[in-house]
């Protein structure tokens, strides 16, 4: 869990089952979601631990945590602690806020955004951006997982308004695209200091569309979004089935487009595959350039863990961070969680980040991938996501419909597990390991090239890690 992200708590008793579980949601949400929803929570527990009560800030913020997050807060709680746990919600008391607000004052990223708004008409220093200064592009590494998208948005921040509105950038988790978005508003701001960049989440702009309904302000909602030289807004799929929020961001769009203004958005999927969105803001947003963010290859990895080491202080090995590498391939997120891991445990022991060191601690993940992931998993899922039987994975049979989902499976086989090719070839019915080769090459080549594929194989790597 990254440093300094845990909640406070309001009494001892339940704090290590409540941080058990706010450390599962940082690894499972994304980064600005978990901390605009789960970090401002205070938890208080029974003495018995049968009774965990949030405190959330307000009304709004509780109605939306019971609908969106109750559920995987209650399942969580029960999971870490073995027994059934009953989950309570309570708005936050007004004496306890006016202590927190004493205390710290809120960071531009974790600032609510109607706060943000009278900052912005007040501030000496101009409008609030929310972007974070620290993520650039001199800090985001390239490789050919991420080349298009980032030469697209070099492309934004130089000349916005022009070329690629909107841009609409797409990925799983964890793979840079929050990173990208704040290098485009950094850079943009670096060379026009007086642009009006707006860097938000999209259940934040939810939020807007709800208290300007509520509130009846929707001319001073209209002002703040329609006014900007660039909207950066991550996660559109957080729009699905709020018809009231399309509208205002059908209209937004529409005039941001009218003046010029660039707009950047991100989601895990590409446009037409959204999900409960609007047809006319399903096309709005295919109509400028769509580009992919893909999981990074092996040596963009290890660029990440050296560059990121140094950037901590440290130093990593070129074969610790191989072998991290290898065993993390999923997203950069993962990729920083185990270096963070690595540094802790060379600190605390005071040894230097050696292969053995690096082993010793990642065990516990590394225990956990190859209990769950195997050869015979893996010929399972694909086999089950293509509807076709297992045994046709052994079988010498050879027509598209069974000898696809079998190179896929060998490909996963080989990016998932530490088996050899001669190894995997044999749980294959017994191949030879150049069949597994060419399988792996095959699909590796066209995964780079057909957005299709990319996609499947990403839903077959997130079900397989369950």
């Amino acid at each position: 869990m990254t440093e300094g992200i845990t909640p406070e708590f309001q009494m001892d008793a339940g704090h290590t089952l409540w941080q058990a579980c706010v450390e599962d949601l940082a690894r499972e949400l994304p980064e600005q979601q978990f901390n605009t929803w789960i970090k401002p929570l205070t938890a208080q527990a029974s003495p018995d631990q049968q009774t965990v009560t949030l405190f959330v800030a307000n009304r709004f913020k509780l109605d939306w945590i019971r609908a969106q997050y109750a559920g995987r807060l209650t399942a969580l709680l029960e999971k870490i602690q073995g027994h059934p746990v009953k989950l309570e919600l309570a708005i936050t008391p007004r004496e306890a806020l006016a202590r927190s607000a004493k205390a710290s004052t809120p960071s531009s990223l974790e600032m609510p955004v109607e706060a943000a708004v009278v900052a912005d008409d007040s501030a000496s220093s101009g409008f609030r951006s929310r972007l974070n200064s620290s993520l650039n592009f001199d800090n985001l590494v390239e490789g050919t997982a991420n080349r298009m998208a980032r030469a697209a948005a070099m492309h934004v921040s130089g000349s916005p308004g022009q070329l690629y509105n909107p841009l609409f950038i797409y990925g799983g988790v964890g793979l840079g695209k929050t990173h990208l978005m704040h290098a485009i508003g950094n850079k943009l701001l670096a060379e026009r200091p007086d642009a009006k960049v707006l860097y938000i989440h999209a259940e934040q702009f939810v939020s807007d569309v709800v208290k300007a309904y509520q509130r009846k302000t929707f001319d001073e909602f209209k002002q703040h979004y329609h006014s900007l030289d660039l909207l950066l807004i991550d996660d559109v799929q957080f729009f699905a089935n709020k018809d009231r929020t399309q509208e205002e961001f059908f209209n937004a769009f529409e005039a941001l487009l009218a003046k010029k203004s660039h707009i950047v958005m991100t989601s895990d999927t590409y446009p037409k595959g959204l999900a409960d969105i609007h047809e006319r803001l399903v096309s709005r947003f295919d109509s400028g350039l769509t580009v992919a963010m893909e999981p990074p290859e092996l040596e963009m990895r290890v660029a990440i863990l050296i560059n990121k080491a140094i950037s901590e202080g440290s130093e990593m090995p070129e074969e610790v961070a191989f072998f991290v590498a290898k065993n993390v391939r999923s997203n950069v997120r993962e990729l920083e969680g185990a270096l963070r891991k690595i540094l802790a445990y060379s600190r605390i022991n005071q040894k230097d980040n050696t292969l053995q060191l690096a082993r010793d601690a990642l065990r516990d993940l590394l225990s956990i991938q190859n209990r769950q992931i195997s050869v015979e998993n893996i010929q399972k899922t694909v086999a089950d996501y293509y509807k076709i039987k297992v045994a046709d994975m052994y079988s010498k049979k050879r027509p598209a419909s069974i000898a696809r989902p079998r190179q896929i499976a060998m490909y996963l086989a080989k990016e998932m597990t530490q088996k050899s090719l001669p190894e995997i070839g044999e749980l294959f019915g017994g191949r030879d390991h150049t069949t597994v080769l060419h399988a792996v090459r095959k699909i590796g080549a066209e995964r780079q090239q057909m957005t299709e594929l990319n996609q499947q194989l990403h839903v077959l790597e997130q079900t397989l890690k369950g």
